[in-house]
């Protein structure tokens, strides 16, 4: 296909609908950076990059992703010339790290060749699924009431599955209250890797392991893959890493350690699309079951996630939920919608949603050029 020939950044925050709270922050907007790379016929694709505010539990914060973006990784990318989406990482493969910023142009290039060759992406991915179950990601509310409140609004809209974002002090009292108000819908508790591995922790995830959950995901630190290996021996209820896996050679490490039997597969954590679905195929081709999670994106970022949670290997719900759960007015024209719990795959080529490029630019805080 035609050389690259600009990439053009937007960086904007969208209000929340409803504060999210986690074990280490509380938001009632998030900041995010789209971007939009055009080939020499003019031709356009869009990625998001989902990376945090603040460095509370990842280092990539959004302004060092605007950093990386303007002065190392769109300049690289400007110019490159590639046939497969899959091979535009040649362009920046000398720059470490920074998977969050490489996720945004990733996404956006498998966006621009698949629209260009009138392929759904989910497809060009090799996608299976024409439809996707979806669940949703609850934070840490004022009280369990309020919780529950909140659990059983997305139950009454259809929603089979929910995450529970746990931190000391929150943890085994709301899971449970949870469990007894709702006996039959598949919970998850999700840690962020706050917990350290002390008999106190050890007790609350035992007693959690007694509440019938889908699995507990990330309850140690990131690089604390041989605690995770012990705990998933102690345990009945599978253990699930996210933040302790970025890339392939964590992965490996991961499996060979035993450390989990589940793996949250992130487009932004991992690096992109081309990095996501290597990811997949890795954990499943090891026995591991697979899901799709999320970073509250747009709907650039959601539409990615939707399409790579088509391939046949992510068996477990996704965190791809309906965006109007989290944005009044999100960027894409015609937002994600779940129904019933279920997400359409779009069957549009590229991303299936058409960006709202009038009001992106209208609201964007800073926006480059290259």
């Amino acid at each position: 296909m035609p050389a690259v020939a600009a990439v053009e950044a937007f960086r904007l925050s969208l209000p929340l609908v409803h504060t999210f709270q986690t074990s280490s922050h509380r938001k009632s907007h998030l900041e995010h950076i789209v971007v939009r790379v055009t080939d020499g016929s003019g031709a356009a694709g869009w990625g998001e990059i989902a990376s945090p505010s603040d460095p509370y539990y990842c280092p990539e914060t959004v302004d060092t992703c605007w950093m990386m973006l303007r002065r190392y990784l769109a300049p690289a990318l400007a110019g490159s010339e590639w046939d497969h989406p899959s091979e535009a990482g040649r362009a920046w493969a000398k720059i470490r790290g920074h998977h969050f910023a490489k996720a945004g142009l990733d996404i956006a290039c498998w966006d621009l060749w698949a629209r260009a060759s009138g392929t759904p992406l989910a497809a060009a991915l090799g996608g299976t699924r024409q439809r996707i179950e979806a669940g949703v990601s609850l934070g840490i509310e004022p009280s369990v009431d309020a919780l529950l409140a909140e659990v059983g609004r997305h139950v009454a809209d259809g929603y089979r599955r929910v995450k529970l974002k746990i931190a000391p002090g929150w943890d085994v009292v709301p899971a449970r209250a949870v469990r007894e108000a709702h006996p039959d819908l598949a919970v998850q508790v999700d840690a962020n890797g706050v917990y350290p591995e002390t008999p106190e922790a050890l007790a609350v995830m035992r007693e959690l392991d007694g509440l019938g959950l889908l699995l507990i995901e990330q309850p140690f630190a990131p690089g604390a893959l041989a605690a995770h290996a012990r705990l998933a021996e102690a345990i009945g209820t599978p253990v699930c890493l996210d933040e302790s896996v970025d890339d392939l050679d964590q992965l490996d490490t991961a499996i060979a350690l035993a450390a989990g039997g589940i793996l949250n597969v992130k487009v932004s954590r991992m690096g992109g699309l081309t990095a996501a679905r290597a990811a997949h195929d890795r954990a499943v081709a090891a026995g591991w079951k697979v899901w799709c999670g999320g970073m509250h994106e747009f709907g650039v970022g959601r539409a990615a996630n939707v399409a790579i949670a088509s391939l046949p290997g992510f068996g477990l719900p996704s965190d791809v939920s309906g965006s109007d759960k989290y944005y009044a007015h999100d960027i894409v024209a015609q937002p994600i919608r779940a129904t019933a719990g279920m997400v359409p795959v779009p069957s549009a080529p590229g991303l299936g949603h058409e960006v709202d490029e009038s009001f992106v630019r209208a609201r964007a805080s800073d926006t480059f050029r290259t």
